[in-house]
């Protein structure tokens, strides 16, 4: 059931790399966790105000969806990780661990 292959993710790394040492003037690794983790509290508070019953617009989660994604290709980049093999080696332990204790499905009901 895995995904055969990465290679989509290890390329659109490599671009955004390319667009970063290209665009932009150098930042550690700390300012792109720093990023990672506000962009992040951002997609979270648009669930916590969907949570309330408040109205969101549905871009505004794509947006900000797209914001956590670049954050973490940045990140991974400024610390040279690959995260093409990274998410990977993640799977298969997360999928052997599944198989060892499956888990049984929620219902909507339990949202």
């Amino acid at each position: 059931m895995l995904p055969g292959r990465y290679g989509g993710l290890q390329t659109l790394q490599a671009e955004f790399d390319r667009y970063q040492q290209a665009a932009f003037p150098y930042r550690p690794p700390r300012f792109f966790a720093l990023e990672l983790a506000g962009e992040t509290g951002e997609l979270a508070n648009l669930e916590k105000k969907v949570w309330k019953g408040r109205q969101v617009d549905e871009a505004d989660f794509e947006d900000e969806s797209a914001d956590v994604c670049i954050a973490l290709l940045n990140y991974a980049n400024s610390r040279g990780i690959d995260l093409a093999g990274a998410v990977e080696a993640k799977m298969r332990r997360i999928d052997a661990g599944r198989l060892a204790e499956p888990e049984f499905p929620g219902t909507p009901e339990d949202e």
